[in-house]
């Protein structure tokens, strides 16, 4: 076959033509439809004035009452009777609570009133409500040629219908995968909900990844198509392609195709594959869709093994994003977001992906040099509503602010000292319920505040949240007093992403928040007495893929997902997380401690630190990995000059090296002075001896995604750091190096 070398555009689409299945088709409950400012809205009073044909619905077992209620112990959570009357369209019969076949069901974990009682639906229910009520709102936005190009949530509609006739053609099987490996794009997007409705199982793959990680994931979700990026992600596939027995297909979807291959496809080829498909085919698949049925696979990072292939149903993204948005008080087409986190992450893909469409908000694509610099720009062009950014995000945006503040006059800076400190005071009083506003406030807030939110592009944000990593009390605090709280949430792939939430009117610092309406969440000792965070309610996955071994290890026998996180609840129920069980060091006296907060007590004194990694699993003590902040590369990669923090910083301390090589090859006095004097006085603050750090080393390079210390949301990898640095810390321990 010729394929063209045309590069990839979206094409036209069909702006005006009606979506051929109504959301009433596939409930049986009525929504009717009335004007309101531009969008639709149901109105209980008036019947739908659709006259578009509904699909045929194929037979499907019925849910029966009496089953709904089995294998739950009388005092934990119970799933209640469903009616079959109204769920039998979208729940296939299920006993379990979980599964780990592609194409088995799960029982729902309902309730008999609130959130969790509410009526399940599959993603294109939910996809077709808001088609319906906001069809012409802006859905995505892009830049092509240096202008913002939108497509309207008809138009988005159309194309994934469109992109799922194309899978059909290629030969798209039912819950066999379609893997997504590259940037965050309207054709990621397309891609993912297209396979969705053609009954595949749609599988973001990191663009990270090796290309022997990528043919495990592609070998795993037994994908029949593979949808890259670019030529870069392409080469990948091709290495491994032999290897991949169910793959029929490969779709590059930017950039020119440097080759010519069977089966190899331009977007604009792909998307023209299924115009010949009838709408019926494409209408009867859709209409098979059960809400308890797995659609989509979030692959873990695999730091401790192969990644484990999460299981979530329509239900799990339907449900938790009406809960999550009901929670943040999201609003129907005021919402603007940007997506630039990896959507291979359970909370990039909920929040960029399903929670922006329940809510008919608007999502910016950030370019693919995010982490080099170009956010910055896009957020003051975007101006979004609200940010989600992983700590390692919102802590270089702190460098920035910093670097910047050191270039200011000292009027400027000492304008700004007693402006932060007025931000504390009033946030921390907002924070613990008595809405004191200190003298000064207002001047602050028009002299400093307001000038730095919209310098940062976050003038409009009503919510700025922080989450799949833990985050320090320093950079908490430094938002604060910025008028710019952080709100933490937290979750797990295996919970859709998020189980509790921070709002700004119920926040704790250093607490992930409150419990969802609808979940649960209980502290369940272990043998070593540890509390584990353990979460129940609809958001928790259906299994891992063909893994009922490791299903078993995260799921209780009552259902309780454990999160392997230790945490405890302050008088107001906020959830504060105290620890990872599996990251605890246990010394050889056998004391059991958590790294974090030393890690984070130290980059807390030493403003030059950049990175902190606790040593001393089964060893006589503890000591520390560290690495200095640098000025980071436009590939992401650390370079061996000083960030202009970490140049003061010397500066103060007498000290004229500007690379990181100098101050470790002379170790440097006057720097390594300061570090020992810190963990000094972080020792000082220890409960016992056994959590004091007696050794430590500077490493000659920061760590980095590319380098493999960090993951992709940049949470560290401490096994990964462990294998890297083992000569190293062979050294601190004096034992022989690694041969």
């Amino acid at each position: 076959m010729d394929i063209a070398n045309d590069g990839p555009a979206l094409p036209d689409s069909a702006v005006g033509e009606e979506p051929k299945i109504t959301a009433d088709s596939l409930t049986d409950k009525p929504s009717a439809i009335v004007e309101n400012g531009g969008c639709l809205t149901s109105s209980p009073e008036t019947e739908t004035s659709s006259n578009i044909p509904a699909p045929p619905k194929p037979p499907r077992t019925p849910v029966h009452a009496e089953e709904t209620n089995q294998g739950n112990p009388a005092d934990e959570p119970r799933a209640v009777a469903l009616s079959s009357k109204s769920l039998a369209t979208t729940l296939t019969e299920a006993e379990s609570l979980w599964t780990t076949g592609r194409d088995h069901a799960v029982r729902l974990r309902m309730e008999g009133s609130g959130l969790a009682a509410e009526t399940p639906i599959t993603t294109h229910q939910l996809f077709l409500e808001t088609v319906e009520r906001c069809g012409d709102h802006a859905a995505l936005a892009f830049r092509r040629d240096e202008q913002w190009v939108t497509l309207t949530y008809r138009q988005y509609y159309e194309q994934c219908r469109a992109a799922a006739k194309s899978f059909l053609k290629l030969g798209l099987e039912r819950f066999r995968g379609v893997g997504i490996l590259g940037f965050n794009s309207p054709e990621w997007f397309i891609a993912d909900i297209g396979c969705i409705f053609a009954g595949g199982l749609a599988t973001g793959i990191y663009p990270t990844n090796t290309p022997e990680a990528c043919q495990y994931v592609a070998e795993n979700c037994e994908a029949n198509v593979l949808v890259v990026e670019n030529k870069k992600q392409l080469d990948k596939i091709l290495q491994v392609k032999d290897h991949l027995p169910h793959l029929k297909a490969i779709i590059q979807y930017k950039g020119e195709l440097h080759q010519k291959a069977p089966n190899l496809y331009t977007w604009d080829e792909f998307m023209k594959l299924g115009e010949e498909v009838p709408e019926e085919q494409l209408n009867a698949i859709i209409s098979s869709l059960r809400a308890n049925e797995c659609c989509t696979l979030i692959y873990t990072s695999g730091t401790t093994g192969n990644p484990k292939g999460v299981m979530l149903s329509h239900d799990n993204i339907t449900w938790t994003t009406l809960t999550a948005g009901k929670t943040a008080g999201l609003n129907y087409t005021e919402e603007v977001i940007i997506s630039y986190l990896p959507l291979s992450h359970a909370a990039a893909q909920m929040y960029d992906i399903w929670l922006c469409m329940r809510y008919a908000g608007t999502t910016y694509f950030a370019e693919p040099d995010v982490l080099q610099g170009s956010l910055a720009t896009t957020l003051k062009q975007v101006r979004p509503t609200s940010f989600l950014g992983v700590p390692r995000v919102w802590e270089k945006m702190q460098e920035k602010m910093r670097e910047a503040g050191l270039k200011a006059s000292p009027m400027r800076r000492r304008v700004a000292d007693w402006a932060k400190s007025i931000g504390l005071q009033y946030n921390y009083s907002a924070m613990n319920g008595e809405n004191a506003v200190p003298w000064g406030f207002t001047l602050a807030n028009n002299l400093v505040f307001k000038k730095v939110q919209a310098a940062l592009g976050l003038d409009r944000c009503k919510m700025c949240m922080t989450g799949a990593a833990p985050i320090t009390k320093e950079t908490l605090e430094y938002f604060m007093s910025l008028n710019m709280p952080l709100m933490e949430l937290y979750g797990m792939s295996e919970s859709s992403g998020p189980h509790t939430v921070s709002v700004p009117n119920a926040f704790r610092l250093s607490s992930c928040g409150k419990v969802m309406p609808g979940c649960k969440t209980k502290l369940k000792p272990d043998e070593d007495g540890n509390l584990e965070v353990c979460f129940w309610g609809r958001h928790v996955f259906m299994g891992y893929l063909n893994m009922p071994e490791k299903t078993m290890q995260a799921l209780d026998e009552e259902g309780w997902l454990l999160s392997g996180d230790m945490g405890r609840h302050d008088q107001q129920d906020f959830l504060f997380i105290t620890g990872r069980i599996k990251e605890l060091i246990i010394t050889a006296g056998g004391e059991n401690i958590p790294p974090v907060p030393i890690e984070d007590a130290l980059k807390a004194e030493v403003p030059i630190i950049s990175n902190a990694m606790l040593i001393g699993d089964k060893l006589k003590f503890l000591s520390m990995l560290l690495t200095l902040k640098c000025v980071v590369d436009e590939n992401g990669e650390p370079t061996d000059d000083l960030s202009l923090e970490a140049l003061d910083f010397c500066r103060r301390n007498n000290v004229t090296a500007t690379k990181v090589s100098q101050i470790v090859a002379n170790k440097e006095p006057a720097i390594y002075q300061a570090i020992q004097e810190a963990f000094e006085r972080v020792n000082a603050k220890a409960t016992s001896r056994a959590q004091n750090v007696q050794k430590w080393v500077i490493l000659e390079r920061d760590f980095s995604i590319p380098g493999g210390e960090l993951g992709p949301t940049m949470k560290l990898k401490r096994p990964v750091v462990v294998k890297m640095y083992q000569d190293q810390i062979n050294e601190m321990y004096g034992v022989g190096s690694k041969p």
